[in-house]
């Protein structure tokens, strides 16, 4: 119960923090805000791991640069593909790729989780593609979109699977790691596509909070499978699109349509299953 209930604050700070992070990308560049981000991100965990302490080993410094890696090619995929009108194609098969890499790890690595929790495994998928998936979005070519949406699913679940193998006595440094890591490829891929990425604007600064929320994300779901199965952890964190739907729903008053409204009702399906598991 413990790993479901870090798992749901995961997905709860992700989905704020690309709420808050969706808003502010109308006023000035996503990739500045991507970089404030993960930059305050960083700070933070590295505030918290050097008073924790922890005795992380050479593996767990490689897991988290792989993980730092995936980290920025995910979140870079993504943001190529929302900018250029993709978002029907792009978050939905990111979404669903985010929960079914690390599904795949786990279960190769032996876990088998029972049948209610494999229930609510099997409802979530639809669900995360479902809610994230939305109506035209058609803008630039769908073959493009498809393989930014492969990618970006690829880059958080490589994310998820690499946290995974990080055992809780490395303490938080390997998770700094990570997020300077990641911040470093977010700049190379932004820098390679030619897309302005330094916090020129003020709002930019306002990234802080979704860093903040990111790094408390990442932080839970690390300690989430460090308390349960990696299927789990990964596949009730990558809900939290639902939670950005909610918001945007409740905050900004935007309609939620017929497939969100399904999709919605299988990530509940979800969490209740693996809550009776």
């Amino acid at each position: 119960m413990l790993a479901l209930l870090l798992s749901l604050s995961a997905a709860l700070c992700y989905g704020i923090g690309d709420f808050v992070g969706g808003t502010l990308s109308k006023r000035t560049s996503p990739w500045a805000i991507v970089v404030v981000a993960q930059s305050t991100g960083a700070l933070a965990v590295l505030a918290l791991a050097l008073v924790m302490g922890g005795a992380p080993e050479s593996a767990d410094y490689l897991w988290a640069v792989g993980a730092g890696v995936c980290n920025g090619i995910g979140t870079a995929f993504l943001y190529r593909g929302l900018s250029s009108g993709r978002m029907g194609v792009v978050a939905p098969i990111s979404g669903v790729g985010a929960a079914a890499l690390p599904v795949l790890v786990g279960v190769l690595a032996g876990e088998r989780p029972g049948t209610l929790v494999w229930l609510g495994i099997l409802a979530a998928l639809p669900g995360i593609w479902l809610v994230s998936r939305e109506p035209g979005g058609s803008g630039g070519s769908p073959a493009t979109g498809f393989v930014d949406g492969v990618l970006a699913g690829v880059g958080f679940g490589g994310l998820f699977a690499c946290l995974g193998q990080i055992p809780d006595d490395a303490g938080f440094l390997p998770l700094a790691l990570n997020q300077v890591v990641a911040t470093l490829a977010v700049i190379v891929v932004a820098t390679a596509v030619g897309v302005p990425w330094l916090p020129r604007d003020p709002a930019a600064a306002l990234g802080t909070i979704s860093g903040l929320l990111g790094a408390g994300a990442t932080l839970s779901f690390l300690l989430a499978t460090q308390t349960g199965f990696l299927t789990v952890a990964a596949v009730i964190t990558s809900l939290y699109p639902a939670v950005t739907v909610v918001l945007a729903a409740a905050v900004l008053r935007e309609a939620v349509h017929r497939g969100q409204a399904f999709g919605l009702i299988f990530c509940l399906a979800a969490v209740a299953l693996v809550a009776s598991g």
